[in-house]
């Protein structure tokens, strides 16, 4: 008869998300992983596989949190141009507000390992192409709803959108300082007003 597992697994997933969030994939040791977990070594395996599932397991919680998340904050705003302000600015706040700014889970993988993993090159770009989708239906509601110009091309802004939130990010793991970063945002915006 099986052993029923002692843990919670979706409690010691999210942990090994924020660890490896926090140091990234090659940074991460075992140990670090079954202290944060609260998990021995063989229950880690049994439960995850090696480090690398483990790895996939926890960015693909990260992804599905993340896209949950931006879907919601677009929903629940009637204004298309409020809700990209909200958007970008809030990454901006966030970097600040952190005592350790993380950036975006996803993003520090397609930096880390997507250039020498093709399966994290896979779900990396997965995850921007299916962001692009909800900032293209974003852009979409706007236009019919009159608020936003109808020669707008919604895929190609959309898209243009979304590596304006790559370089965004990237560059608050730096802390700019916040003027340059309020007009980075700015800049941003204004390609919602043409």
């Amino acid at each position: 008869m099986a052993r029923l597992r002692e843990f919670d697994e979706e409690q010691v997933l999210d942990a090994a998300m924020q660890i490896f969030w926090e140091k990234g994939f090659e940074a991460t040791s075992l140990s670090d992983l079954t202290l944060r977990m609260g998990i021995q070594r063989p229950s880690l395996y049994a439960a995850f596989g090696d480090k690398k599932e483990l790895f996939e397991a926890a960015l693909r919680k990260y992804t599905q949190i993340h896209a949950s998340n931006i879907r919601a904050q677009f929903h629940n705003n009637s204004s298309i141009r409020e809700a990209f302000r909200v958007f970008f600015e809030g990454l901006v706040e966030q970097a600040y507000a952190e005592d350790m700014n993380r950036g975006c889970f996803c993003l520090n993988t397609m930096v880390e390992l997507a250039p020498h993993d093709e399966k994290f090159e896979i779900l990396t770009r997965e995850h921007q192409m299916y962001l692009t989708v909800i900032f293209q239906e974003a852009i979409e509601r706007g236009i019919q709803s009159g608020e936003l110009n109808p020669r707008l091309n919604a895929k190609a802004l959309a898209q243009t959108l979304i590596v304006s939130m790559i370089g965004l990010t990237v560059m608050m793991k730096s802390r700019p300082e916040r003027s340059f970063a309020d007009n980075v945002v700015s800049g941003i915006l204004l390609q919602l007003a043409e």
